[in-house]
């Protein structure tokens, strides 16, 4: 399904226009409320710049944090505002509520290319049930909607799904027209072989992903605290790893479906186990087979790097979504982070890279490799979902093209 964009509105369509534009600026922030990654306010820049050169008045809104519909302090857009202004180099109207005369005197005050910045929609109970009162309030001040808040694209919120019964046209912004370009078709129309390497500790929030990419993708790579679950359904012993027991048959049919389908599936041969759960465990390098008692796998093993290094060389095109141990500590790092610069040689010859959201995205920040990325995801639960083939609402409210 091909949506409307803003790339397709002109000057004209567009000049004099209120247009309400819904942005993912759900940013982390420090102890003193200052941002500490302003990534996500970034990627909206040149869906905002452009309706400002298009003369559009901007209306821009966006949830932060879960205040569960009551007015939280901590979880204004106050600092989002700031940044914002600095980085369009012009001030930014703050608005204290997203609904109301307030707001309502706010945006007929704009000229052409001003911008505006509703408060968090998710002070109100109502977005999260996309109540149509509210939606139809949130839709009140503008003329048309812009959807660039793919991060939230896979909820039915009022301000992602309940608006565009109400404004016309509803298109998709830049960052959303780029996410579904790449991982639409990373899986609908790969370049090959299409490799997909997914980590993560548990099978249970992946199954849906692995079932979709076993008839998508030549070649899967499992890593990560899941690949556990898939040791123990084998018979081995695994010590205090962690083990999903109700997904061991799950496990077990995975396998069989990737023999069946001839997908190459790729486990490691070795792993780093630790005594505990913490960064200055003691560790040992161990075998598949031979995980002492007590201790617990929190990394790949030098090996297991090895092989799926020689099992990415080939590949045209690669999806991951989730790292391959707990790379938040650094003595448990390195199998991820070794995964992190072969995607970026890969780059370099030419094979579209893509992180799939969530911590893989964190793991090639991390290690300063995201700019050699083709593409990274936005979006957590909604690149899993775009990746498993499923329908996100926030896009399917948008008009076609």
């Amino acid at each position: 399904m091909t949506k409307k964009t803003l790339a397709n509105l002109s000057a004209s369509d567009l000049s004099g226009k209120r247009a309400l534009v819904r942005a993912d600026f759900n940013v982390p922030l420090d102890d003193t409320g200052k941002i500490t990654d302003d990534t996500r306010i970034r990627a909206a820049l040149p869906t905002i710049n452009d309706l400002v050169e298009k003369g559009a008045k901007v209306i821009l809104s966006s949830h932060f944090g879960r205040p569960k519909g009551v007015v939280n302090d901590k979880m204004r857009l106050t600092p989002v505002a700031n940044r914002l202004s600095e980085l369009l180099g012009k001030d930014v109207v703050k608005c204290d509520d997203c609904i109301g005369d307030d707001v309502t005197s706010k945006v007929n005050a704009l000229s052409n290319g001003q911008v505006l910045l509703l408060e968090n929609v998710r002070f109100y109970k109502e977005e999260e049930k996309n109540d149509p009162e509210f939606a139809k309030k949130l839709a009140a001040n503008a003329d048309l909607y812009v959807n660039d808040a793919f991060g939230t694209a896979h909820r039915a919120h009022a301000s992602t799904e309940g608006v565009t019964k109400f404004l016309s046209p509803s298109v998709a912004g830049y960052l959303i027209e780029k996410e579904l370009q790449y991982l639409q078709n990373a899986i609908e129309n790969p370049q090959r072989p299409l490799a997909a390497i997914i980590g993560g500790s548990k099978v249970s929030s992946k199954i849906g992903v692995i079932e979709t990419l076993l008839d998508k993708c030549n070649k899967l790579i499992i890593g990560g605290g899941m690949i556990f679950t898939f040791y123990k359904a084998r018979g081995l012993s695994v010590g205090k790893s962690l083990v999903e027991e109700d997904k061991l048959e799950l496990a077990k049919s995975l396998e069989a479906k990737a023999k069946e389908k001839g997908v190459d599936l790729l486990l490691p041969t070795d792993v780093v186990v630790a005594d505990n759960f913490a960064p200055d465990a003691n560790s040992q390098t161990v075998s598949i087979d031979s995980i002492p008692d007590g201790w617990m796998g929190l990394d790949i093993g030098p090996d297991s790097v090895k092989t799926f290094q020689a099992a990415l060389a080939d590949c045209k095109s690669v999806i991951w979504n989730g790292p391959m141990g707990v790379f938040e500590f650094d003595k448990f790092a390195a199998g991820t982070e070794a995964i992190a610069h072969t995607l970026a040689d890969l780059s370099k010859n030419g094979a579209t890279t893509i992180i799939g959201g969530g911590d893989s995205v964190a793991a090639v920040e991390k290690v300063g490799l995201a700019d050699q990325m083709s593409h990274i995801s936005t979006g957590g639960g909604a690149s899993l979902e775009l990746l498993e083939g499923k329908t996100l609402p926030g896009i399917a409210a948008l008009d076609e093209a």
